[in-house]
Protein backbone atom coordinates (compact mmCIF):
# COMPACT_ATOMS: atom_id res chain seq x y z
CA UNK A 1 0.00 0.00 0.00
CA UNK A 2 2.80 2.43 0.71
CA UNK A 3 4.75 1.98 -2.50
CA UNK A 4 1.63 2.31 -4.64
CA UNK A 5 1.09 5.35 -3.31
CA UNK A 6 4.60 6.41 -4.21
CA UNK A 7 6.06 6.69 -0.29
CA UNK A 8 9.57 7.41 -0.33
CA UNK A 9 11.67 5.01 1.16
CA UNK A 10 13.17 5.97 4.04
CA UNK A 11 16.73 5.72 2.89
CA UNK A 12 15.94 8.14 0.01
CA UNK A 13 14.96 10.72 2.48
CA UNK A 14 16.91 13.18 5.41
CA UNK A 15 16.64 12.41 8.91
CA UNK A 16 13.56 14.79 9.40
CA UNK A 17 11.92 14.13 6.78
CA UNK A 18 12.02 10.00 7.19
CA UNK A 19 11.22 10.88 11.18
CA UNK A 20 7.74 12.43 9.51
CA UNK A 21 7.24 9.67 7.12
CA UNK A 22 7.43 7.16 10.11
CA UNK A 23 4.82 9.07 11.94
CA UNK A 24 2.48 10.11 8.95
CA UNK A 25 2.70 6.02 8.17
CA UNK A 26 1.74 5.53 11.89
CA UNK A 27 -1.07 7.85 11.83
CA UNK A 28 -2.75 6.59 8.81
CA UNK A 29 -2.46 2.82 9.37
CA UNK A 30 -2.87 2.28 12.96
CA UNK A 31 -5.96 1.38 14.89
CA UNK A 32 -8.04 4.31 17.31
CA UNK A 33 -6.39 4.80 20.38
CA UNK A 34 -8.87 3.77 23.37
CA UNK A 35 -9.03 5.04 26.72
CA UNK A 36 -7.41 4.60 29.87
CA UNK A 37 -7.65 5.37 33.36
CA UNK A 38 -4.41 7.62 33.31
CA UNK A 39 -1.63 8.78 31.20
CA UNK A 40 1.07 10.66 32.47
CA UNK A 41 4.25 12.36 31.49
CA UNK A 42 7.61 11.40 33.43
CA UNK A 43 10.19 13.47 33.22
CA UNK A 44 13.73 11.30 34.02
CA UNK A 45 16.44 13.25 34.78
CA UNK A 46 19.94 12.10 32.99
CA UNK A 47 23.56 12.50 34.98
CA UNK A 48 24.30 14.95 32.96
CA UNK A 49 21.41 17.60 33.66
CA UNK A 50 18.92 16.56 30.79
CA UNK A 51 15.58 15.06 30.96
CA UNK A 52 14.76 12.05 29.15
CA UNK A 53 10.52 12.06 28.89
CA UNK A 54 8.64 9.50 28.56
CA UNK A 55 4.69 8.40 29.30
CA UNK A 56 3.28 6.19 31.88
CA UNK A 57 -0.34 4.33 30.98
CA UNK A 58 -2.18 2.88 33.09
CA UNK A 59 -5.47 0.51 32.01
CA UNK A 60 -9.15 1.15 32.15
CA UNK A 61 -9.80 -1.25 34.84
CA UNK A 62 -7.11 0.03 37.43
CA UNK A 63 -7.30 1.59 40.53
CA UNK A 64 -5.13 5.05 41.07
CA UNK A 65 -4.02 3.33 44.75
CA UNK A 66 -2.80 0.57 43.14
CA UNK A 67 0.65 -0.51 42.71
CA UNK A 68 0.46 -2.40 39.16
CA UNK A 69 2.81 -4.38 37.21
CA UNK A 70 4.64 -2.67 34.50
CA UNK A 71 6.05 -2.88 31.42
CA UNK A 72 9.15 -0.85 30.35
CA UNK A 73 8.68 -0.05 26.55
CA UNK A 74 11.12 0.79 24.12
CA UNK A 75 9.99 1.72 20.71
CA UNK A 76 11.17 1.05 17.11
CA UNK A 77 12.24 2.80 14.25
CA UNK A 78 15.91 1.60 13.77
CA UNK A 79 16.81 3.88 16.95
CA UNK A 80 16.81 7.08 14.01
CA UNK A 81 13.08 7.34 13.91
CA UNK A 82 10.25 6.92 15.91
CA UNK A 83 8.78 8.15 19.50
CA UNK A 84 6.04 8.06 22.44
CA UNK A 85 3.82 9.62 20.06
CA UNK A 86 3.90 6.73 17.21
CA UNK A 87 3.36 3.75 19.68
CA UNK A 88 0.62 5.71 22.10
CA UNK A 89 -1.98 3.72 20.36
CA UNK A 90 0.07 0.97 20.61
CA UNK A 91 1.20 1.32 24.80
CA UNK A 92 -3.22 2.02 25.24
CA UNK A 93 -3.82 -1.55 23.93
CA UNK A 94 -0.90 -3.33 25.65
CA UNK A 95 -1.53 -1.35 29.26
CA UNK A 96 -6.10 -2.35 29.15
CA UNK A 97 -5.09 -5.46 27.61
CA UNK A 98 -2.65 -6.71 30.31
CA UNK A 99 -3.94 -5.18 32.91
CA UNK A 100 -0.18 -3.53 33.54
CA UNK A 101 0.71 0.13 33.30
CA UNK A 102 3.13 0.94 30.69
CA UNK A 103 6.15 3.05 30.59
CA UNK A 104 6.48 4.51 27.21
CA UNK A 105 10.49 6.11 26.92
CA UNK A 106 11.39 8.42 24.44
CA UNK A 107 15.44 7.47 24.39
CA UNK A 108 17.96 9.78 22.12
CA UNK A 109 17.73 8.86 18.26
CA UNK A 110 20.60 8.47 16.17
CA UNK A 111 22.54 10.36 14.47
CA UNK A 112 22.39 13.02 17.08
CA UNK A 113 23.16 10.34 19.17
CA UNK A 114 24.38 7.33 18.10
CA UNK A 115 25.61 3.92 19.84
CA UNK A 116 25.50 3.92 22.45
CA UNK A 117 23.35 6.69 23.74
CA UNK A 118 19.90 4.83 23.15
CA UNK A 119 21.05 1.70 25.31
CA UNK A 120 22.27 3.94 27.98
CA UNK A 121 19.27 5.88 28.23
CA UNK A 122 17.18 2.13 28.14
CA UNK A 123 19.48 1.21 31.32
CA UNK A 124 18.56 4.56 33.15
CA UNK A 125 14.73 3.90 32.40
CA UNK A 126 14.97 0.19 34.62
CA UNK A 127 17.00 1.79 37.54
CA UNK A 128 15.26 4.73 37.51
CA UNK A 129 11.63 2.80 37.46
CA UNK A 130 12.79 0.71 40.36
CA UNK A 131 13.90 3.83 42.47
CA UNK A 132 10.74 5.83 41.28
CA UNK A 133 8.17 2.78 41.47
CA UNK A 134 6.47 3.81 44.97
CA UNK A 135 6.02 7.66 43.01
CA UNK A 136 4.57 5.65 39.61
CA UNK A 137 2.10 3.45 41.53
CA UNK A 138 4.36 0.56 40.21
CA UNK A 139 5.53 -2.51 42.06
CA UNK A 140 9.26 -2.76 41.27
CA UNK A 141 9.01 -6.45 41.98
CA UNK A 142 7.51 -7.04 38.77
CA UNK A 143 8.37 -5.24 35.88
CA UNK A 144 8.82 -6.51 32.26
CA UNK A 145 10.82 -4.78 29.09
CA UNK A 146 9.77 -4.91 25.65
CA UNK A 147 9.65 -3.13 22.47
CA UNK A 148 9.80 -3.39 18.78
CA UNK A 149 12.75 -3.90 16.64
CA UNK A 150 15.30 -1.69 17.93
CA UNK A 151 12.90 -0.80 21.08
CA UNK A 152 13.54 -5.06 21.06
CA UNK A 153 17.44 -4.74 21.00
CA UNK A 154 17.14 -2.48 23.56
CA UNK A 155 15.25 -4.42 25.69
CA UNK A 156 17.80 -7.94 25.39
CA UNK A 157 20.88 -5.09 25.88
CA UNK A 158 19.41 -3.98 28.78
CA UNK A 159 18.42 -7.46 30.39
CA UNK A 160 21.67 -8.62 29.49
CA UNK A 161 23.69 -5.78 31.31
CA UNK A 162 20.95 -6.45 34.64
CA UNK A 163 22.06 -10.21 34.44
CA UNK A 164 25.31 -9.72 35.25
CA UNK A 165 25.09 -7.24 37.97
CA UNK A 166 23.52 -8.50 41.50
CA UNK A 167 20.89 -5.82 41.09
CA UNK A 168 17.13 -6.35 40.40
CA UNK A 169 16.10 -8.25 37.48
CA UNK A 170 13.12 -7.92 34.64
CA UNK A 171 10.49 -10.97 35.02
CA UNK A 172 9.47 -10.85 31.44
CA UNK A 173 10.91 -9.74 28.18
CA UNK A 174 8.11 -9.07 25.54
CA UNK A 175 10.23 -8.86 22.23
CA UNK A 176 8.62 -7.87 18.46
CA UNK A 177 10.92 -8.80 15.67
CA UNK A 178 14.42 -7.49 17.39
CA UNK A 179 17.61 -6.51 15.95
CA UNK A 180 19.64 -9.33 17.64
CA UNK A 181 22.78 -8.50 15.13
CA UNK A 182 23.94 -6.15 12.74
CA UNK A 183 25.83 -7.83 10.48
CA UNK A 184 24.41 -11.35 9.29
CA UNK A 185 24.34 -13.72 6.52
CA UNK A 186 21.48 -15.95 7.12
CA UNK A 187 19.18 -16.42 4.37
CA UNK A 188 16.43 -13.93 5.29
CA UNK A 189 17.87 -10.82 4.75
CA UNK A 190 18.71 -11.31 1.11
CA UNK A 191 15.36 -13.37 0.25
CA UNK A 192 12.84 -10.15 1.72
CA UNK A 193 15.87 -7.86 1.18
CA UNK A 194 14.08 -6.15 -1.53
CA UNK A 195 9.83 -5.50 -1.46
CA UNK A 196 8.88 -5.75 2.04
CA UNK A 197 8.47 -2.66 3.08
CA UNK A 198 12.08 -3.30 5.89
CA UNK A 199 14.29 -3.44 2.66
CA UNK A 200 18.27 -3.64 2.50
CA UNK A 201 18.82 0.43 2.04
CA UNK A 202 16.68 1.11 4.99
CA UNK A 203 18.65 -1.21 6.95
CA UNK A 204 21.73 0.02 6.04
CA UNK A 205 20.46 3.84 6.38
CA UNK A 206 19.87 2.82 10.09
CA UNK A 207 22.66 0.95 10.96
CA UNK A 208 25.37 3.39 9.30
CA UNK A 209 23.05 6.17 11.06
CA UNK A 210 23.33 4.20 14.74
CA UNK A 211 26.80 3.09 14.47
CA UNK A 212 28.97 5.71 12.47
CA UNK A 213 32.42 4.21 14.13
CA UNK A 214 31.52 0.61 13.40
CA UNK A 215 30.93 -1.84 16.55
CA UNK A 216 29.13 -4.19 14.78
CA UNK A 217 30.37 -6.70 16.62
CA UNK A 218 29.41 -4.91 20.24
CA UNK A 219 27.27 -7.56 22.27
CA UNK A 220 25.32 -3.85 23.63
CA UNK A 221 24.54 -3.24 19.13
CA UNK A 222 24.05 -7.24 18.04
CA UNK A 223 23.38 -8.85 21.40
CA UNK A 224 23.49 -12.42 19.50
CA UNK A 225 27.70 -11.44 20.07
CA UNK A 226 27.29 -11.41 23.87
CA UNK A 227 29.42 -14.58 25.13
CA UNK A 228 26.57 -15.73 26.73
CA UNK A 229 22.57 -15.24 26.43
CA UNK A 230 22.03 -17.86 29.55
CA UNK A 231 20.39 -16.56 32.29
CA UNK A 232 17.76 -13.85 30.68
CA UNK A 233 14.14 -13.72 31.78
CA UNK A 234 11.44 -15.58 30.16
CA UNK A 235 10.61 -14.27 26.76
CA UNK A 236 7.86 -13.69 24.01
CA UNK A 237 9.76 -13.15 20.74
CA UNK A 238 7.24 -12.44 17.87
CA UNK A 239 8.68 -12.73 14.49
CA UNK A 240 7.27 -11.47 11.45
CA UNK A 241 7.62 -14.02 8.44
CA UNK A 242 8.56 -12.05 5.35
CA UNK A 243 11.29 -9.97 7.42
CA UNK A 244 14.83 -9.51 6.53
CA UNK A 245 15.21 -10.23 10.29
CA UNK A 246 13.19 -13.22 10.21
CA UNK A 247 16.08 -15.73 10.51
CA UNK A 248 17.99 -13.66 12.52
CA UNK A 249 15.14 -13.93 15.46
CA UNK A 250 14.62 -17.15 14.76
CA UNK A 251 18.38 -18.30 15.50
CA UNK A 252 18.43 -16.14 19.10
CA UNK A 253 15.72 -17.92 19.90
CA UNK A 254 17.10 -21.18 19.24
CA UNK A 255 20.47 -19.75 21.33
CA UNK A 256 18.38 -18.83 24.22
CA UNK A 257 16.57 -22.52 24.45
CA UNK A 258 20.02 -24.20 23.79
CA UNK A 259 21.59 -22.04 26.76
CA UNK A 260 18.95 -23.36 29.05
CA UNK A 261 16.51 -20.20 29.06
CA UNK A 262 12.69 -20.19 28.55
CA UNK A 263 11.69 -18.58 25.46
CA UNK A 264 8.25 -18.67 23.38
CA UNK A 265 8.90 -18.06 19.62
CA UNK A 266 6.14 -17.67 17.52
CA UNK A 267 6.80 -16.63 13.45
CA UNK A 268 3.59 -14.76 12.25
CA UNK A 269 2.75 -15.52 9.11
CA UNK A 270 1.96 -13.71 6.36
CA UNK A 271 3.01 -10.06 7.83
CA UNK A 272 6.29 -7.85 6.99
CA UNK A 273 8.32 -6.16 9.78
CA UNK A 274 6.62 -3.31 11.26
CA UNK A 275 2.83 -4.72 10.83
CA UNK A 276 2.66 -5.08 14.85
CA UNK A 277 2.01 -1.35 15.19
CA UNK A 278 -0.20 -0.97 12.04
CA UNK A 279 -3.48 -2.10 13.59
CA UNK A 280 -6.11 -0.86 10.61
CA UNK A 281 -3.37 -2.27 8.05
CA UNK A 282 -3.35 -5.78 9.27
CA UNK A 283 -5.64 -8.24 11.23
CA UNK A 284 -2.63 -10.31 12.43
CA UNK A 285 -1.72 -6.99 14.76
CA UNK A 286 -4.45 -6.73 16.56
CA UNK A 287 -4.26 -10.79 17.13
CA UNK A 288 -0.47 -9.69 17.97
CA UNK A 289 -1.20 -7.69 20.37
CA UNK A 290 -3.41 -9.37 22.07
CA UNK A 291 -0.86 -12.38 22.43
CA UNK A 292 1.36 -10.24 23.82
CA UNK A 293 -0.90 -8.74 25.78
CA UNK A 294 -1.81 -12.10 27.39
CA UNK A 295 1.47 -12.87 28.14
CA UNK A 296 2.53 -10.14 29.75
CA UNK A 297 -0.20 -10.03 32.10
CA UNK A 298 0.68 -13.81 32.98
CA UNK A 299 3.91 -13.28 33.85
CA UNK A 300 3.52 -10.29 35.80
CA UNK A 301 0.37 -12.00 37.40
CA UNK A 302 -1.47 -9.19 36.83
CA UNK A 303 -5.42 -8.40 37.30
CA UNK A 304 -6.97 -8.73 33.70
CA UNK A 305 -10.06 -8.02 32.31
CA UNK A 306 -12.59 -10.40 31.98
Amino acid sequence: MAYRVGAPRFHDLSVDQARRSFQKLHYAFRGEGPAVASTIEVPIPRPDGSTMLARLYRPLQSHAAEPLPALIWFHGGGWCVGDVASHDVLCRELSNQSGCAVLSVEYRLAPEHPFPAASDDARLAFDWVQAQAELLGVDATRLALGGDSAGGNLSLVTALALRDEAGPQPGFLLLIYPSTEIVSERPSRSRYADGYFLDRGTLDWFFGHYLPCGSTEDWRASPMRAASVAGLPPMLLLSAEFDPLVDDCAAFAERVRAEGGEVVYEEVAGVIHGYFTLGKCFPEARSSVARAARALGERLKAARPA
